[in-house]
This record gives structure tokens, sequence and C-alpha cells, in this order.
């Protein structure tokens, strides 16, 4: 059962103490600053004695315990198990020692990091390590191994990294603990009593319950065909005994982060359900396919027309139409919609029973990836009773003076509804404000002295265009009423945005003397609007983050990339909104990777021919993941990943097309990932240099790449690079 809780905030990292035990000055001084960056209450000594006094008088969460001290060795420290009860060591020595590296794990040790030219950027990696060490505390590992002493020795290394480590003496007591234990990865022996280590892990997988649980093998032997077996079977990963101690922490660690972000992207999924059934909650919603036949509605919908379900999908709106509603209307909608634009306004509509009701309504079209309308999503406020509010108020004020006293009376009753129900501000010719009501002062922060005399340029929101109010003064200028939402920034700066009416007040000359605008925030719901965008969009960059991840390629490959691929589609001329949704796709490029088995997906040398088969395939895996969903990132993700590994002059795959039938969100990407992948360090290579990558370029220019987008990428190389800089690795 998935669990969002177990998802926690990390907490503030000036609660962890750590000691500096280093008798050169330089690096003292040099760890410390590097983890001052972060945060943490740091403080330092020099000697073994100074160290071994500090941990008598004070508990601290971390060590990092130079080996080699003027004063003997640094392992002294160790011997003081008794106050070290909290502390987590992390070594610090220039000596590569194999030897004693797994002897020192194997004592529990947190880190061991060596004093070579990498040594800083392992001094950084601290951070990730304590931050990793807090949500481990909620991963839980079943060790399922029939000797107390692997089970001891895992559970050692294994709790110093925080994990919960559950032991299984058997295959049958494994089974038991799964039924009553929240596991997130199972370290699994091969050599069981009873039960097999390979007839089990196929019971898991066959188990709905369990069969998503990553599972590690250890195995005293480890033939070709005991691999694949377990592999085939549904093994993350394949350890032989006796085992090497780091071996076992990193894959530990590889099988929990992608346990994790796989977990973090099905709880992103159910906030987005959430969302949606939020609007369908809140709001009276309908979709139509691009000819303008009903094809879903929510309960809402079917509630104020008084038509169920089944009556209304599969036909045309009209047949919510009321008379009284111009033909102007409707063509101004299609009108609107089809050029791809969002239409506001409102509408009225009839019932089931002959009534009719009145809504504010949204109608935005939905289009895909090639900019094709797909579908229209309307979305609807229901306005019915301040409309009647508003007929009736014209309707009893236009009666004879003897009655004058009756209708003052209702005038002010209505007066008060419309002042509680709506944001109310009044506006001179010029645009000056000469009256507001409660509810605007509330929304907006400012009181009625701050606002009175002022202009509504007080509440403008920068982001805003000037094209907008262009279009409203003159709209209202001319004594049309204007119908619109608006974005405005509060006093203390938060951001806030209305649903805005404003409607020209003439005199009996027929001349304007005012401007009347009424309003209803609907703050809550465009906020879920960006936020229900935003999570989708984080859920696209976290599973191009999970296939990344099989290979250790970091996160900040998948966001060089999606930078790279926005201004390469800017530069080439694609529009805005394409290249925002380039951007928000390519960081699934290589999703097919998921299904690519990791002896192939890490071996560090050349692939053989067979191998190289199963990794070219992933690009097919991708689309195949993809191509089904009618969203358009999703489909535009599908056609990146398709279409990345295809050459400009035909001798790519999967298919082996060419020139400009390769999709431009292809050919950018191809680009991006290539310039990406040479300046980056992998298990098989080094980082190439600058002139050799764009040496690569130019000689491949018309070949593997598009000639154009490789003359607009080399000409405009300072931005790449510049990006390139701004998310490096962390190594």
């Amino acid at each position: 059962m998935l669990n969002c809780d177990t998802l926690i905030q990390l907490p503030n990292n000036e609660k962890y103490n750590i000691l500096i035990v280093e008798d050169t000055e330089f690096i003292n001084n040099s760890i410390l600053k590097t983890l001052a960056r972060f945060h943490y209450s740091c403080e330092q000594v020099f000697t073994v004695a100074e160290a071994i006094d500090k941990v008598k008088s004070k508990e601290y969460d971390f060590i990092l315990l130079d080996l080699n001290l003027p004063d003997g060795s640094g392992l002294k420290l160790l011997d003081k198990k008794k106050h070290l009860s909290k502390a987590k060591i992390i070594i610090l020595t220039a000596e590569t020692d194999v030897e004693q590296r797994e002897t020192l794990f194997k004592n529990g040790i947190l880190d061991y990091i060596v004093k070579d030219k990498y040594f800083n950027n392992g001094v950084a990696e601290i951070n990730g390590t304590i931050k990793d060490l807090e949500l481990n505390k909620n991963s839980s590992i079943l060790v399922i191994d029939d000797s107390n002493f692997i089970q001891a020795h895992i559970n050692k290394i294994l709790k110093v990294r925080n994990y919960n480590v559950i032991p299984a003496l058997s295959a049958e007591i494994g089974l038991e603990k799964l039924d009553s234990h929240d596991i997130n990865m199972i370290i699994l022996d091969m050599e069981l009593p009873g039960i097999q280590g390979l007839e089990l892990l196929r019971r898991i997988r066959k188990n709905r319950l369990f069969c998503r649980i990553p599972v590690i093998i250890l195995s005293g032997t480890s033939t070709p065909v005991l691999i694949r077996d377990s592999l085939k079977a549904g093994a993350s990963d394949f350890i032989q005994k006796p085992f090497n101690v780091e071996e076992l922490i990193l894959k530990v660690e590889i099988v929990i982060h992608a346990d994790r972000q796989s977990k973090a992207i099905l709880c992103k999924q159910q906030v987005l359900n959430d969302y949606k059934d939020a609007v369908d909650r809140s709001s009276i919603v309908s979709k139509t396919n691009t000819k303008g036949i009903i094809t879903f509605v929510n309960d809402k919908f079917c509630g104020i027309s008084g038509y169920t379900r089944e009556e209304l999908v599969g036909q045309n709106h009209n047949m919510v139409r009321h008379p009284d509603m111009p033909s102007s209307i409707f063509e101004e909608i299609w009108k609107t919609i089809q050029d791809k634009k969002p239409w506001f306004g409102k509408i009225k509509n009839k019932k089931r029973d002959g009534g009719y009701y009145y809504v504010e309504t949204v109608i935005n079209p939905i289009v895909d990836y090639d900019g094709n309308i797909v579908e229209y999503i309307g979305i609807r406020t229901d306005i019915t009773e301040l409309e009647n509010i508003k007929a009736e108020l014209e309707k009893n004020l236009n009666i004879s003076n003897k009655n004058f006293s009756e209708a003052y009376k209702i005038s002010q009753e209505y007066q008060r509804a419309i002042e509680e129900s709506n944001i109310l501000s009044r506006t001179d010719t010029e645009g000056k404000i000469t009256y507001v009501n409660d509810k605007f002062c509330e929304i907006s922060g400012y009181s009625k002295e701050e606002l009175l005399g002022n202009y509504h340029s007080l509440i403008r929101h920068p982001d805003n265009s000037n094209e907008i109010y262009a279009n409203l003064w003159d709209t209202i200028s001319s004594g049309k009423v204007w119908h619109g939402q608006i974005r405005n920034r509060a006093r203390g700066g938060s951001t806030y945005y209305v649903e805005s009416t404003i409607v020209p007040i003439f005199d009996d000359k027929e001349n304007i003397t005012e401007y009347l605008a009424i309003r209803h925030d609907v703050t809550e719901i465009v906020t879920l609007h960006q936020e229900m965008e935003n999570t989708q969009k984080e859920i696209i960059h976290k599973m191009g983050e999970v296939g990344e991840s099989r290979s250790k390629e970091t996160g900040f490959h998948v966001r060089r990339v999606a930078e790279y691929s926005r201004i390469l589609a800017l530069l080439a001329g694609l529009s805005t909104e394409k290249a925002e949704l380039l951007y928000s796709a390519s960081p699934m490029h290589d999703i097919g990777k998921v299904a690519i088995p990791d002896s192939i997906l890490k071996k560090p040398g050349k692939l053989n021919d067979d191998e190289w088969i199963v990794m070219r395939s992933h690009a097919k895996i991708g689309y195949n993941i993809l191509k089904e969903s009618q969203r358009p990132i999703l489909k535009a993700a599908a056609m990146v990943s398709y279409s990345h590994h295809e050459k400009w002059d035909g001798s790519g795959y999967p298919n082996a097309i060419f020139g400009e039938k390769i999709h431009i969100y292809g050919r950018i990407t191809a680009i991006a990932d290539v310039f990406d992948a040479l300046g980056s360090d992998r298990c098989y290579k080094k980082a190439w240099d600058d002139e050799r990558i764009f040496n690569l370029f130019e000689e491949e220019k018309g070949k593997h790449f598009d000639p154009k987008l490789v003359h607009l990428f080399l000409d405009n190389r300072d931005e790449f690079i510049a990006i390139r800089d701004k998310y490096k690795d962390v190594t």
C-alpha cells in the first residue's frame, strides 16, 4: 500500500552537530567552510587528544576523522565507543588501502573520503548523505538469509545508515514478515532451507501486494545462468558472497533511491487525482470533442441541468441552449475557441423541465503537441441567484412614484445582497477610485483611505501585459461591458485572481459618468489549475530522473537537456508554447531505459552486438509506454523518446528515417542529449573538453545532426555552456 506520509519534510541542518578532526589547518578550514554553506553546527580539533576530550563532554551526530594525526592514529578515537553511541564516522585519509577500507566499513563507519583531487566534492556530498540518512528512517529492508552471521553482518552495515532491518531466517518467515510489515526492499539469499531463493522470488513477483518491492539477490555462486534466471524472475540486482561491503551499500542505496522516486511519482499522481476531484466537486464541468459533442459531464452538470449523464453524453451542447441566448454569442464562442483561445462569459441555459439557469463560463481548447485541438473543457460557476437579483432590481426600480419608498427599501436590500456577495469598486471616467466595499479592502489588503482617490494600478500585478488594460479601456470607454479574468497583487505582495465585469454607467443623455466593477474571487480555482499543471510537469521530470538514475546519471542531466532543448527550440523559430512543451517533455527522452537490464545499462565496457540490440530497444520501449496518452506533454515525450536517436543521414534507430522526416523535437533533443553526454563523466568514459565536443558537432553536421540546428547551436554555444555551468553534477 502506498503511504505518502513517509515522504517526510527534512529537518533544519542546524540540528546536526559535526566534529572535524583534521591536523592540516588548511584542510580543516576548507571542510568547515564547505559544511557552513549548508548551515551545519561544526567544531574543529587537530589532534586525537582534543577529539577524545570533545566526545567525552558532548554528543556529536557526525565525526569527520583523519586517520593520521600528530599524536597517533585517528582510530584511537573509535576505541571510545561508550562516548560514540550516537556519532556516525566519516574517515578522511590520503591512503587508498583497500583492505583497511573494507575493514572500516565492516566496523560500522558511514563513509570513507580519500584526500585526492576529488576531495572537495566528497566533502560537499556529505550534505546529501545526511539528507538520505533522515529519509532512510522510513525505509524497511527485509533480509531473508538462513545465516545468523550474515544477518548480523548486514544489520550492522545498514543500521549505520538508519535503515530499519527486518531479519528472516527462512522463506516461510520472510513471507510472514511481508504480510506484517511495510517493506521497501528485500535482500534475498539464493540458498535457503525449504523454499529456495529463486522460487521465493517468483512467488513474490506473482503476488500483487508485493510484486513491486525491489529485490537484491545474494548468492554464493554467480553462474551466468543463475544471474540470468534471477534477473528474468524480477531481481533488481545480484551480489556474490562473500560480498564487498561498499558494493552492498551502494546497490542498496541505488535501489532504495529508485523506489523512493517511484513512490514520489505515485503520490504526485494521487495529489493530481485529488485536485481533479476537487474541481469536480466545486465546479460544473463538461468536455466535448471538436464537433461540440459532449464526451463527459460531472455530477454538478447533471444536477443543475436536470439531465442524466446518459442523456447528455453523445449529444450536442445545443440541447441545453436557451432560446433567449442570441446566435451571435455561440458564433463568438466557436470563433474564439477554434482560434485556440479560451472564451469567458455568461450563458443562460435551459433545464430539462423547461426552467433556466445562468453560469459564468470558461471554455478552454485543449491542444496536442502538434498544436491540433483535441477537445474542449468547460468550467462553470452557477450565478443564477445573482442574475435573478439583478433582474428583480431592474424591474422593481422601474415603478411609479407612489411606491418609491417601498422601491427604495427594496433597492437597499438588493444593494446589501450584492455588497455581501461581490467585490465592488467604482471609478470616475479617468479611472480614479471613488468607492470600494469591504470585500475589496479584504482581498486587496488596502484600507478605504488608501484606495479612494487612487487608481487601480495600485493593485496591478507586474506580470500582466499592457494589452489587457488597453483592451479593457477601449471596451468600456466605447460604452461596452468588459468581462475577463485579472491577476492582481495585494498589499503584502501576494497574488489573487478575480473574474471581473466592468460596466459603464450612463446619465440620461447617454454620457458615461462612471464605471462600476463587479468581481468574484477565483484565486482558489486558478491556483488549483496552476498546481495541477505544475504537478503534471513535476511528475514528468521525476519519471525522467527515474529513467536516468538506473544508469547512474543525475537528475541534473535531464534538467540540462530540458534547458538546452528549450533554448534550441526558440532559436529554431518554434513558438514559446512549443518550446515550453519540449522543455517539459524532453526529461523523458530515455524513460525506456527502465526496461534495460543493469548488466547492460551499467556495463563499463563496450557492448557486444546482442547487448547493443537490447540497449537500442529503449527508444521504442519509451514510445510504447507513452504513446497511448492523450496528454500533450506525454504525447510529445513519446515522440522525443522515439526519435532522438535517429540521425539526419538515416543511419540512426529505431526506424532509420532521415532529414526532416525526423520530428523536430527529436532532432533538437538529439543535439541537447549528445552535448550533455559528451561533457559529462560516465561509467564508460571521461568528459570531453569543449574544443573536442564542438569539433565533433562540426564533423557530424549533416550526418548525425540537422545542419541548421547545429549552426544555431554552435553560433550560440555560450548560452549552452552557461546552462551546463549552472547545473553542474555533484561528483
